[in-house]
Parts: C-alpha cells; structure tokens; sequence
C-alpha cells in the first residue's frame, strides 16, 4: 500500500511559515519575500514549491527557507548510492530546507533540513523514507550555546529512542566534515538519512519532533549574541569561515546534488550561499586568539550533552 503523504506536505508547509514567522519577529527589520514556484511540464522534475528569502534584515543578512514537493521519473545516483535496488524507480520528494546567515559574526549559521522520499519502482511495493536533521555553524565558539543546541536536539529523538541522539550526532559529525581541508564544517547536531525503521507513522513522527524542536534549539542563542559588539577583525574572520560553508554545500551536500541531479530549480537550491563571502591564501589565525580557537577546540568532535 502506498503511504499517505498529503500528511506530510500539510506538516511542512505549515512548519516552513511557523520558522519564517518566527525569524522575521526577531529581526524586527526584513521580511520574507515569498516566491511560488511550479515546474512546468515537459520537464524533467514536475513539483512545485515556496521559496521564501529574507535579504539584508537587522539580524540575518541572508535567511532562506524553501519548501519543495517534486516527482520525477528516475532516482538521481545521490539518493540511491545506499539503496541501489531502487536505481532507476520514478520517486516523490518533499521537504524543508533553510539555512540563515547571521549578520553578527557572534551569532553562529544554521542549518535545518526535514524531508520525505517515496521510491515507486517498477516491481515491488513503494519505499518511503525520511532524512533531515539540524546542525551549528559558529564562528566564535561558546560552551554554553554548543551544549544548548544539541540538548534540545537530543530531546527531539529522545521520545522515540534514547539510541537515536548518539547516532545521529555521529552521523552529523561524520557528514558535516570537508575532507579536503580535514575539518569539520561546525559543531554538529544531529543528521539521519534513508530512516524508516520505526515504520511509516512512527518515522514521520520523529520528523516532525525534529522540525518542531528548531527554533528552540537556535532562537535563544541569536537573542543572547545578536547585539554583542565586534568590528572589522570579527567580520574578516566570519567572511572567511562563509567560504567553508560554500565548500561543502557545493563539493559534498548530498541535497545539493539530489536537486541539481535531478534538474531542480537552481535559486532554491542554492538558497544556502551566503551574500558575502571571502577566501584566503593559507589562512592562519594567530595562536591563542579566539579565531584559533574555533578550530582547536570547538570544529572538534566532542559530546556536548
């Protein structure tokens, strides 16, 4: 039987407005511009989806929140590389992508994805699966906010599963790393893929407690660091770490493959680029200051909670 997924859109659409209702209050200055997208037939990915993106806010100088609901005829190589018997299975995908790029460099990126996968092969019954996760991409590194974010992450599995926090944040640490430049991208929180294990209702369930636990896990440590002072040197450093940003989701981001793969709408897709960001010729910050910091001590895999 093929599962219901009306469901699952309902919840994500719904989840897409509460986040951008949310953000918008707190910056106080931007607002989201919403922009409606469908593509048109013919093409190879049919699907509509709400992209929504708030430029130049008091608050978050880039913040882009995306819902996307597709079809296709064929799985991309990105979303069968694990599941190799459902190569070439027309599919259905939806799901909520956002990442929000702080103004101050004292307020840490963040990344949360939530999204539901049906493989409809040609012989069988049809495979559904979730994904997603959230993690924290500080630039100036603080305990308190590090152990924060990942318990609330650890109270939205902890209800289905006491097992599921230490996975998923080894899963995380292992996903959001730059092999090229042998670090990881942040701190971590949590990350699952092709999840159905505890069957469909109960594997939407999870889903949902991961998306519905969000702004509790990143809303209070904005409020504590948005107005915390900082000048050129800070925002130097912070246009510099943007650039790893970028390198992953270009290089290694599964759901910037999937999307670009499988012939998505590119604006949505990169909605997660930063408006400025800088590189540098072997960048080394000096030994001891808060820039050297970050990576010694905080772009290090540790158990926070």
């Amino acid at each position: 039987m093929t599962p219901a997924f009306e469901p699952v859109r309902t919840y994500l659409i719904d989840l897409q407005h509460r986040i951008t209702t949310a953000l918008a209050e707190l910056d106080g200055q931007g607002s989201f511009i919403s922009d409606a997208w469908e593509k048109p037939p013919g093409e190879m990915l049919q699907g509509n989806g709400i992209t929504k993106i708030m430029e130049q806010g008091a608050v978050f100088e880039r913040a882009g929140c995306g819902f996307s609901h597709v079809t296709g005829p064929q799985l991309p190589p990105s979303a069968t590389q694990h599941r190799p018997e459902l190569s070439g299975s027309a599919f259905e995908a939806m799901g909520v992508s956002l990442v929000f790029h702080p103004r101050n460099p004292y307020v840490p990126t963040v990344h949360m994805n939530v999204r539901a996968l049906l493989a409809k092969p040609a012989q069988g019954e049809p495979v559904a699966w979730f994904g997603g996760g959230m993690d924290l991409t500080p630039y100036y590194g603080f305990d308190e906010d590090a152990v924060h974010f990942h318990s609330v992450c650890k109270q939205s599995l902890d209800g289905f599963d006491h097992q599921l926090y230490p996975r998923f944040k080894k899963w995380c640490d292992e996903y959001f790393y730059l092999k090229h430049r042998n670090e990881p991208r942040g701190i971590g929180g949590i990350f699952y893929d092709d999840f159905s294990e505890l069957g469909f209702e109960k594997s939407f369930g999870m889903m949902q407690s991961v998306g519905d636990h969000f702004l509790e896990a990143y809303l209070p440590i904005v409020k504590k660091r948005q107005d915390m002072a900082y000048g050129e040197r800070e925002r130097e450093h912070q246009l510099y770490r943007r650039g790893r940003y970028v390198e992953f989701n270009l290089v290694w981001d599964r759901g910037t493959h999937f999307g670009l793969q499988s012939g998505g709408r590119t604006e949505s897709i990169l909605l997660s680029m930063p408006s400025l960001v800088s590189w540098s010729y072997q960048h080394q910050p000096a030994p001891g200051t808060p820039e050297e910091r970050l990576t010694s001590y905080f772009l290090q895999a540790r158990d926070w909670v």
